[in-house]
């Protein structure tokens, strides 16, 4: 199609292009100035201190500088000429496209003006709108160049290195220089360059007068008009909502704002001349003090139009109106808006509500969101704005207003995720408007039309025919839809129409504008909602005002009603990356780590509050669960059975103790508790992590319940820990029981949080405990694991070495020896049978592993000192098992033999370890036993089919197995892996063997020197010894047995040598005529008794070959018999 010659001026494609240009051109010359500001992002020639004076010298006389007789002062930039062309040759680069910018932008605002154009925000929307930008775009750059403070040093230093490189300065210095030079004071050269435009830029601000008049309202009037209402009207509420400028109903009141005001300052002469214009000027000043240049660049628009208006002549009397406008602003504009966001948080809690219930009603009331989210945008970035650069005030409270901005943006992202999720309402409802209203309402105004030039005919007739032909099934097929080719067309044709002299002249023809400004907006919700979500809603310049933002969080997070709107703020990160232009590549890391930062910052403080929230309440209810320990109930059974005595007691007794269960009475449902209120910000704050279960954040996946999962588990495994209450110094700590108590409560209350939080309670609790089960968390953190090892071993295990604890086998557990003097600690309570079990349930089968494994390396180091002794009485040794049948040599050898007390002392030992271990192991077998009945079954099987024909490996592994669930071995494989590591240095196997079978001999002979020791006695009452020597029986089997494992000898024969060894020494007794030496004879005897009980490989047939059992019934007789005696009271 061939267009007259007028319609080659190309309008439309050239503010498209140039209007995106001049974005990214702003962008860049932003990140200059942001860049040069910083030290830590500044170019390196700027913070080299040897170019300093060079940097000087080039400040002074830019643009004039010549390389060739500054060679004195520009001596270090020749040095590194090469470098610093490299590092400032972008920024150079970036100041030539604002040349080349401006160049472009003259051009086209002179063909504009030759051409006459006409303008109306109403009638050609896209063709004023992109004037209006173009312009404002231009005005921000040249405001933006004069304030980047380093500008003339960046130049400078470039093209003197770029002259020394290649002996001529580059073809765009000259021009650049004069540039910069003519807008060191901006304002006054942009008022003379626009001199010639303000008749174009004046009718296309006058255009936006009423428009701007009516959006630019206090909430009291949206209110007597019901904004954004659909119940105000409810007969209309199918109806579509329409309008005659649609474009403009949702068109940001902030970019009108910013139109007009850096509009007038590029052509003050418009306002003397005229009224309206005037009027407008006024208007938009007294609604902000400060207006966007980009980002968070702003303009205080007062002082800096004062500073123009004062520097010309004949402004006196708009100096006098703008400080009149000021004083309003200051006075009124915060209220005005604070106002309009508390009438926005009704109408949109509203209109969500109606359009989430009923999703049909977007259809044809999609205006209306469109519009809600506009006013919404406008409210929330005046407020970001002003909160920042508005430092002094007397009424501080209009632009913070921090708590309720939460709901705001809660709302907006709610309706924009319902815009997106109800597309389909939107496509069926619109592609049907579009085919059966809008072509036919186009078509009537076409064949209207009293001139209709063929190409304009052409064109709007393409338009008829394209709106026509859609259908519902492409919809219900899914067929995409492209409408921008139609807009572009419409675009083009607004700018053909609106030259002077245009065959069909726009200005005359209203009524074509309107209805395609609304075929328009229906085609974008087709096929450009988000480009319409991003135009509408668009907060991704709050990511440049992250201290505001942050201010206004934690003032959410303060107030109770807010946190469930919370989640708001990580979800505005979202929109951050909108901001990043394909001109500005450099900064994309920075606003990336800023998006994730903020992001990051924002969902860690929600689910530490949360977290804490339920430890808290954890909290409260392992307090309650405590009250009903059974230890508590002693006051209540003493007090019961002493009631009479009690009634005789003086009134300042002891106060009443609650019992369990008064927290839950009330008598009023209004007092509040404090579970109450854990309960409840819980609740909300639950509300708000859940709103989401992930979103997107610069390309990263963000979950939020993540967040709460990872802090909860922190909290809980220190919560756990806590409970143990282990002090290092004092060696105290909590019962097993009563931490399992504890730990009850947590549990359940954490499970019970399914309800609240969409968490996987269940994965937590078991990552948790199972980290408790092993030595460190996965902070590298001590656990129950490490504490309760630590204190058996220190603690439990070191008294009864001592002989302040002793093994009570009647008690299955260990007991305190009652010391005068010594605080009372009972370790019974630490080691009976529901305490080992307690401890089984606290760090299952892989802890008591490593509280086994740790008391067998002290086993270990006992069996290698034992080795040592056995190594020093080699030789006496050997001629004792040598004469193990000569009585006679046997008491002659035995003098010689040193430490045997030591030997006897460290045998005991290792007994009191084994004993403990073993108590450990019935505890873990009992819980392993009701928790996996199904697995525990196949393991006793397995254990039972082990015979001693059965391969020594194959029996180790199978032991292995089954000590780890808690059952009883004849061989130990933990005992025999610790011992089989711990060979003597330097001995043979041969050696070592030796040595292992004259340690049996050492303690064999050595029994009888145990009847000297008055705490030797057998106790009928404990089943045991007030020394611990019971426990000689167990360590001699099992060392014995993994000894000889080791060796692969034959384990009864050695046990049969030593029962024999230890029979006669035993038997030597009888004929000691020392009675001291003999005094507990009977009582040491029934060693032999407990040595057969405790082997598997030992009979009562096999002790009666060497020791008469009539001896040892005699003596538990004669045992007995003196403990009864000694219970007997004297008189």
């Amino acid at each position: 199609m061939t267009l007259p010659s007028v319609y080659q001026h190309k309008f439309a494609e050239k503010l498209t292009i140039l209007n995106d240009r001049g974005r990214g051109v702003l962008v860049r010359i932003y990140n200059i100035k942001k860049s040069c500001a910083d030290p830590r992002t500044r170019p390196p020639p700027l913070g080299d201190k040897a170019l300093e004076p060079c940097a000087r010298f080039v400040h002074k006389k830019f643009p004039q500088l010549d390389v060739r007789s500054g060679t004195q002062h520009l001596g270090p930039v020749h040095k590194d000429k090469g470098d610093i062309a490299r590092a400032l040759g972008p920024f150079y680069h970036s100041f030539v496209d604002v040349l080349e910018f401006r160049d472009h932008v003259y051009e086209l605002l002179n063909t504009i003006d030759a051409s006459q154009c006409f303008f109306d925000i109403n009638v050609n929307y896209d063709f004023t709108k992109s004037y209006l930008d173009l312009v404002v775009t231009y005005v921000s750059l040249i405001l933006l160049l004069a304030r980047t403070e380093d500008r003339r040093v960046l130049i400078g230093l470039y093209h003197c290195a770029h002259e020394m490189i290649h002996g001529t300065s580059d073809p765009s210095f000259a021009r650049l220089g004069q540039m910069v030079l003519e807008y060191d004071h901006p304002l006054k050269k942009l008022a003379e360059e626009f001199g010639p435009h303000t008749k174009a830029v004046t009718s296309a601000l006058l255009s936006l007068h009423f428009l701007f008049a009516r959006r630019n309202q206090a909430a009291e009037q949206w209110r007597s008009d019901q904004l954004l209402s659909l119940l105000g009207s409810a007969g209309t509420m199918l109806s579509p909502a329409s309008s005659d400028t649609m474009a403009c109903e949702y068109l940001s009141l902030e970019v009108m704002e910013r139109w007009i005001i850096l509009g007038f300052l590029a052509c003050p002469g418009a306002l003397g001349t005229s009224p309206q214009c005037l009027e407008l000027w006024r208007l938009a000043l007294q609604g902000s003090l400060h207006v966007t240049l980009v980002r968070d660049e702003a303009l205080a628009v007062h002082k800096v139009t004062e500073e123009l208006l004062g520097s010309l002549k004949g402004y006196g009397k708009r100096v006098a109106d703008l400080k009149e406008c000021k004083e309003h602003a200051v006075a009124h504009s915060g209220a005005l808006h604070r106002g309009r966001r508390a009438y926005l948080r009704g109408a949109l809690r509203e209109l969500e509500a109606l359009l989430a219930d009923q999703p049909g009603l977007l259809g044809p009331k999609a205006l209306f969101v469109f519009m809600a989210l506009s006013f919404c945008r406008d409210e929330v970035s005046w407020l970001v704005r002003h909160a920042e650069h508005v430092t002094k005030t007397k009424t501080p409270e209009d632009f913070v207003d921090s708590s309720h901005v939460a709901e705001l943006l809660f709302l907006m992202e709610q309706l924009r995720a319902l815009v997106r999720r109800r597309a389909g309402v939107l496509q069926r409802y619109h592609v049907q408007y579009l085919a059966r209203f809008d072509a036919l309402v186009l078509s009537d105004v076409i064949q209207n039309l009293s001139v209709c030039p063929e190409e304009e005919s052409i064109i709007l007739s393409s338009f008829v025919s394209s709106l026509s032909a859609l259908s519902l099934k492409q919809v219900e097929d899914k067929e995409p839809f492209d409408f921008a080719p139609l807009r572009l067309d419409w675009f083009r044709l607004q700018a053909y129409t609106s030259v002077a002299k245009a065959p069909l002249p726009l200005g005359a023809n209203p009524d074509v504008g309107r209805v395609m400004n609304l075929i328009v907006f229906h085609t974008k919700l087709l096929d450009a909602l988000e480009d319409l979500l991003a135009e509408a809603s668009d907060l991704s310049d709050l990511g440049f005002y992250p201290r505001p933002v942050e201010k206004m969080f934690t003032a959410t997070m303060e107030e109770p009603s807010m946190l469930r709107y919370s989640i708001a703020f990580p979800l505005l990160c979202g929109h951050f990356s909108r901001c990043h232009h394909a001109m500005c590549p450099e900064e994309y890391p920075h606003l990336k780590a800023t998006a994730l930062g903020l992001c990051n910052k924002f969902l860690e403080e929600m689910a530490r509050q949360a977290s804490a929230c339920v430890m808290d309440a954890c909290a409260e209810q392992h307090n309650l669960s405590e009250k009903l320990l059974p230890k508590h109930c002693a006051s209540t059974v003493s007090k019961a059975r002493n009631k009479k005595a009690s009634k005789q007691l003086s009134k300042k007794a002891e106060p009443e103790r609650d019992k369990p269960g008064t927290e839950s009475q009330r008598k009023d449902r209004t007092l509040t508790t404090n579970m109450d209120k854990l309960h409840l910000t819980l609740a909300e704050l639950s509300l708000s992590l859940n709103h989401v279960p992930k979103f997107t954040v610069f390309e990263h996946t963000v979950t939020p319940a993540e967040y709460l999962s990872s802090h909860l588990e922190t909290r809980f495994t220190k919560a756990i820990v806590a409970m143990a209450g282990y002090s290092q110094a004092t060696q105290e700590v909590a019962r097993p029981s009563e931490v399992l108590a504890g730990l009850g409560a947590y549990v359940t209350f954490i499970q019970s949080l399914g309800q609240f939080v969409g968490l996987d309670t269940g994965r937590i609790i078991r990552n948790v405990l199972l980290q408790q089960t092993q030595p460190r968390d996965a902070a590298g953190e001590q656990t129950l694991t490490t504490i309760y090892t630590n204190w058996y071993l220190e603690a439990l295990l070191r008294q009864a070495s001592t002989g302040a604890i002793v093994l009570a086998p009647a008690l299955q557990a260990f007991a305190t020896v009652p010391r005068e003097g010594e605080p009372a600690f009972s370790a019974a309570e630490f080691s009976d049978v529901s305490e080992m079990r307690a401890l089984a349930e606290l760090i299952g089968p892989y802890g008591m592993k490593f509280l086994s494994d740790n008391l067998m390396w002290h086993v270990g180091s006992q069996v290698g000192e034992l080795k040592k002794l056995v190594t020093e009485n080699m030789d006496t040794l050997v001629q004792l098992r040598a004469n193990s049948c000569k009585p006679e040599q046997m008491a002659a050898l035995l003098p010689r033999l040193t430490s045997t007390d030591n030997v006897l002392k460290r045998m005991t030992i290792i007994g009191e370890i084994l004993s403990f271990r073993a108590m450990a192991q019935q505890g873990l077998r009992e819980v392993f036993s009701h928790h996996c009945p199904f697995l525990m079954g196949p393991i006793e099987c397995l254990t039972d089919v082990v015979t001693p024909d059965t391969d020594i490996q194959v029996t180790l592994s199978i032991f292995e197995l089954a000590s780890a669930a808690g059952i009883p071995c004849e061989i130990d494989p933990a005992l025999v892996n610790v011992l089989a590591g711990s060979k003597t240095d330097g001995l043979s196997p041969e050696e070592d063997y030796k040595v292992a079978c004259l340690l049996l001999v050492f303690v064999a002979v050595s029994l009888p020197l145990l009847a000297t020791d008055p705490a030797s006695i057998y106790n009928t009452e404990t089943d045991g010894y007030n020394n611990n020597i019971h426990c000689l029986a167990k360590a001699i089997i099992h060392v014995s047995a993994a000894l000889f494992t080791i060796h692969n000898k034959n384990i009864e024969t050695h046990l049969k040598e030593f029962l024999l060894l230890a029979s006669v020494s035993l038997l030597q007794l009888g004929q000691e005529t020392d009675k001291l030496r003999a005094r507990n004879r009977d009582s040491v005897a029934l060693l032999l008794q407990l040595l057969v009980a405790e082997s598997s490989f030992l009979t009562v047939d096999m002790l009666e070959t060497c020791f008469p059992y009539v001896l040892l019934r005699n003596a538990y007789r004669e045992v007995c018999r003196e403990n009864l005696l000694g219970r007997v009271p004297s008189h």
